[in-house]
């Protein structure tokens, strides 16, 4: 499987059907920027800020949230059980089918 489907909601609550590359090395904050949605990434992904927090609405598990994501996260506005950064969240096969959501600014 090269290509996947993720649905993504944005801050007015419509949703979105976005492909995904899975041949390439990508991330969801990358996925959601190259479709222009207004995640911001301005650390570059290096899980040091919260500026592309998403909220994650699929029993599938994605993989597991590292400790320098929980601990920025900690210090983030908005968070919820279900908050994850996009840039922490590799896109892969098992991804196909997910539903995602940005959280607020």
């Amino acid at each position: 499987m090269k290509e996947i489907t993720i649905t993504l909601i944005d801050r007015d609550g419509k949703k979105h059907s976005l492909k995904a590359p899975t041949d390439v090395n990508m991330n969801l904050m990358e996925l959601c920027k190259s479709y222009e949605f207004p995640i911001q990434g301005i650390c570059g992904g290096m899980a040091m800020c919260a500026s592309c927090q998403i909220y994650i609405h699929s029993e599938n598990s994605v993989n597991e949230i590292s400790d320098d994501e929980r601990a920025m996260l900690s210090e983030a506005v908005f968070v919820k059980e279900n908050s994850r950064l996009g840039c922490q969240i590799q896109i892969n096969k098992e991804l196909d089918g997910l539903v995602f959501e940005i959280a607020p600014e």
